[in-house]
């Protein structure tokens, strides 16, 4: 059983081991081959992390106010949709290499009066003065569905009440953020450093990110059968 301070504090601890879970390390490489810089793979990983942490938010608020748990099926779909995530990466990635070469994308577009030059291709979104990567955003968010129905079972079986159990989920999520970010902030200080070398270095993230998924994905098939 948790302590009721110490298991909500503990929540944070366990978040940032659950960013180096393989799945997540897969497909967030997949995308980081697109960065270069510790700077702009932390904030990749940092975005994946608040929409992994939305989505367990959301669940488990919903699971709250219903009272129940996510029905078994549905957890699994969730997974299933974590492999096809995967695959479809890994594809993304092998195509791209294959399109862009070894030089990697560059180009410039308009938003309004405003004009930058993007040295990667991860399209965005402007939120005020803020830009926001949407694929990581979305990918965060599938990983944060499947991983919701474990999460919340544990966590409202161990904590009492409303207030510590949100408390929980939203430390749990924190925690992931931060350790995305460390994770994907080192693999893109790597990647600036051996640039010639990057095309090979998205052939290879891309091919595993494919493995994985099928790996990833047939038991779950199995299991929906």
């Amino acid at each position: 059983m948790f302590g009721s301070g110490g298991g909500i504090v503990l929540g944070l601890l366990v978040g940032v081991r659950h960013a180096f879970e393989p799945d997540h390390l897969t497909a967030v490489s997949t995308l980081v081959t697109e960065q270069s810089g510790a700077r702009r793979g932390a904030m990749l990983g940092a975005i994946w992390g608040v929409g992994h942490t939305a989505s367990l938010i959301v669940v488990g608020a919903v699971l709250l106010i219903v009272g129940g748990a996510l029905p078994a099926r549905v957890a699994t779909a969730f997974e299933l949709g974590v492999a096809i995530m995967l695959i479809g990466l890994g594809v993304r990635a092998i195509v791209r290499a294959r399109r862009e070469g070894a030089a990697g994308p560059s180009h410039q577009h308009r938003h309004g009066r405003a004009s930058h030059v993007h040295a990667g291709a991860l399209t965005h979104l402007h939120l005020g003065r803020w830009t926001l990567a949407w694929r990581p955003l979305v990918v965060g968010v599938i990983h944060g569905l499947a991983g919701s129905g474990a999460l919340t079972a544990l966590v409202f079986a161990e904590l009492p009440g409303t207030t510590a159990r949100l408390l929980y989920i939203a430390l749990f999520g924190v925690g992931s953020v931060a350790g995305m970010a460390i994770a994907s902030g080192l693999a893109g200080a790597s990647l600036h450093r051996i640039g010639h070398a990057r095309r090979q270095l998205v052939y290879a993230t891309g091919a595993l990110s494919i493995v994985v998924g099928f790996a990833w994905g047939i038991p779950m098939v199995g299991a929906l059968s």
